[in-house]
């Protein structure tokens, strides 16, 4: 979505991510965390529409890609945020990822897949938005999965507890290439769509432009993507779409076979107990 149709809506549509499991296949080489050009937490802009991606996965050709939110290549307003009647560019789309040679492409989009598949699940038409992009074969060497400050994923979760330590690094434009504002530290407040989202809450809260960002939990495993701001129930609060649904959804939908990778570099923990 663009910032300028974001601000200002009462749930506002905020970007997203996407899919993981154990691995079933050999990984590709990694570049080095410190040196990688592309990890988590690079911006993508999606015709002219700015998010932040989550994390990085790839399948059993080592073809790698990377996940931000469905509603990130939305063509309607801010605040058509259901899936399954929201319009959307289609899979094909180029993607510019920050610090890459070549544009992207997006692969798989859960709007498009439960717009296809007629979907009739509220829960999943209001919070399964995900969405994967293919990296280009020339900078997938420069690849590395490593969450920036806080190290990881070190797996996949669907389940948090409610009043759980959740970490979060959003890279909104809006915050004009401050990085020391880009990680967050907050918690789980409640569980919301049957399943399907995590209301949350943290400092700093995830604006628009985060779209997309990738959610852990304080063992550093992966559960969701960024996908709402909120103005209520608790103002600043965020809306995070569940990854275990997610890639559930796109597995037996079309979507491509696709493993998370695990961070290169340990995971540090939350800074707060």
């Amino acid at each position: 979505m663009q910032l300028s149709r974001l601000i200002g809506a009462a749930a506002v549509v905020a970007c997203l991510a996407l899919v993981g499991a154990a691995p079933s296949f050999a990984e590709p080489a990694w570049a080095p965390a410190d040196s990688a050009t592309i990890r988590p937490g690079n911006q993508t802009f999606t015709n002219g529409a700015q998010c932040t991606s989550n994390f990085v996965f790839y399948d059993a050709s080592n073809t790698v890609y990377i996940g931000q939110a469905a509603h990130c290549s939305g063509t309607g307003g801010a605040t058509e945020t259901d899936g399954c009647d929201s319009g959307t560019l289609p899979n094909g789309t180029p993607v510019e990822i920050e610090n890459a040679t070549q544009p992207g492409t997006m692969v798989y989009n859960s709007w498009i897949a439960m717009q296809q598949a007629g979907e009739s699940n509220a829960d999943a038409c209001a919070f399964n938005d995900f969405a994967l992009v293919r990296v280009n074969a020339a900078d997938a060497p420069n690849v590395n999965p490593t969450i920036p400050f806080w190290g990881g994923p070190t797996g996949l979760t669907g389940s948090v507890p409610d009043t759980e330590k959740v970490l979060s690094y959003g890279n909104s434009s809006l915050r004009l290439g401050i990085r020391e504002l880009s990680p967050k530290e907050g918690i789980k407040l409640a569980t919301e769509g049957n399943g399907w989202s995590h209301q949350v809450f943290t400092v700093t809260p995830g604006i628009p432009g985060d779209s997309g960002s990738a959610f852990i939990d304080r063992q550093g495993r992966a559960f969701g993507v960024l996908s709402t701001v909120q103005l209520a129930p608790l103002a600043g609060s965020n809306g995070v779409g569940d990854l275990s649904r997610e890639i559930a959804y796109m597995e037996s939908h079309g979507g491509p076979d696709v493993t998370l990778a695990n961070g290169t570099e340990p995971f540090t923990g939350p800074l707060l107990p």
